[in-house]
């Protein structure tokens, strides 16, 4: 009889051709992740992309309702007389130095939050504290519209983050008190400074409508994206602080403080201000290091901040406590968590991706070259004179008539 025992047998793989097979899948694997990580970034930056959008339709709905675009710096104000001056910390109010945002809050889906900030909450008013108290509910909320899924900022010391930040313009002269004295009432000093240097969109607590701006809502910047601080001692989410005089002559004062070595991040031991002062802590608060940012520097650099007083105003230098840094003026880049640049809101809604090279003029230059714009400046630092940071300053202020040729 003859034999079946090897009917259906198959030869098995040899070793070399298991290791071939294991090889191939290997490098497969190795091409493909890198590919899936960069899918996952596209998406979360065009859902940052969305965000925009969404405040950008909010900003336009709000202007719709009332004929203005929301006040930055506003809210209940503070008492008359010494000892109640804006910087002040209150339960009672929150001294005008609520941002842009707040307002904001029933236009971008947020009406419960809205409503929680506009009535009495038990023990405090309506419109709440000033925004560094920890206590108050709405101040603490992490409102998913204003946080960019690239950036894994949580948590404390930080309240409610926020990734989204007010155009401020092209110079830091008044950047914190507008038009206004130390207890928030206008004087015809503070505003004759405000209209030479305060040149952005948004003008701390002043009303501003679309009417204002006369470069185009297509040409000017709105709101741009900031990344939030992680603690790691970056030059874009901490600033350093220099004296506030040569900051106006000369906006990259700080930049001999940066790690040559590692240039995203300060040299070990300088100074930047405390662990409650970073970027993006308080989406609530107006302050330019909180929810604000300047069109001098190129986004995703050093953030520098003034000390009082500044002898180049011609109005009484500021004297602030100490640790009164949210007051202080700031040379703020926008930053992000993206590759390379930063997502800007224009006016007329449109969201733009700018690059870390745009074109930015004067501000790297020295020996006050790169002066800001500010009253008693001569030169290219005179009120009225276009931008000195190029494209990049051009697109920050409202009415300053330089043309845009280009695309950016």
């Amino acid at each position: 009889m003859k034999s079946h025992s090897s009917v259906n047998q198959r030869p098995a793989f040899t070793l070399v051709e298991l290791l071939v097979v294991i090889a191939i899948i290997g490098v497969l694997v190795g091409l493909l992740l890198p590919a899936v990580q960069a899918a996952r970034e596209a998406a979360r930056r065009m859902s940052c992309s969305n965000n925009f959008k969404q405040i950008g339709l909010a900003i336009h709905n709000y202007h719709a309702a009332y004929n203005q675009m929301p006040i930055h710096g506003s809210g209940t104000g503070a008492l008359p007389g010494s000892g109640n001056e804006v910087w002040n910390n209150s339960n009672q109010r929150n001294n005008t130095r609520l941002s842009m945002l707040v307002g904001l809050t029933p236009f971008f889906e947020q009406q419960a939050l809205w409503e929680q900030i506009s009535n009495p909450q038990p023990g405090f008013n309506a419109m709440g504290p000033t925004p560094n108290v920890s206590t108050y509910a709405p101040w603490n909320t992490e409102i998913p519209g204003l946080r960019c899924p690239s950036d894994p900022g949580e948590g404390l010391p930080a309240l409610g983050r926020t990734n989204i930040a007010a155009c401020l313009g092209d110079s830091i002269v008044m950047q914190t008190f507008g038009p206004t004295d130390d207890n928030g009432i206008k004087t015809a000093n503070a505003a004759q400074e405000a209209r030479a240097s305060c040149r952005g969109a948004f003008v701390v607590h002043s009303p501003a409508a679309f009417r204002d701006i006369l470069d185009g809502l297509a040409n000017t910047v709105v709101a741009g994206e900031i990344a939030s601080d992680l603690g790691d001692n970056s030059i874009s989410t901490v600033a350093r602080q220099e004296d506030g005089a040569a900051l106006y002559l000369n906006p990259s004062v700080c930049l001999p403080s940066v790690d040559t070595t590692r240039p995203r991040f300060w040299k070990a031991g300088v100074t930047t201000g405390g662990s409650g002062f970073a970027r993006g802590y308080r989406w609530a608060d107006f302050g330019p290091m909180f929810s604000g940012f300047t069109t001098i520097l190129p986004p995703n650099q050093e953030i520098c901040m003034g000390d009082a007083p500044e002898t180049t105003k011609a109005t009484s230098p500021r004297n602030l406590p100490s640790g009164q840094n949210h007051f202080k003026e700031l040379v703020a880049t926008p930053s992000s968590r993206h590759q390379g640049g930063c997502h800007v809101l224009m006016g007329d809604g449109a969201v733009k991706f700018i690059t870390d090279s745009i074109e930015a003029g004067a501000s790297r230059a020295t020996a006050g070259a790169g002066a800001m714009v500010h009253v008693g400046g001569t030169g290219t630092a005179s009120p009225g004179q276009q931008s000195p940071y190029g494209l990049w300053g051009a697109l920050g202020t409202r009415a300053n008539k330089e043309t845009i040729s280009s695309d950016f």
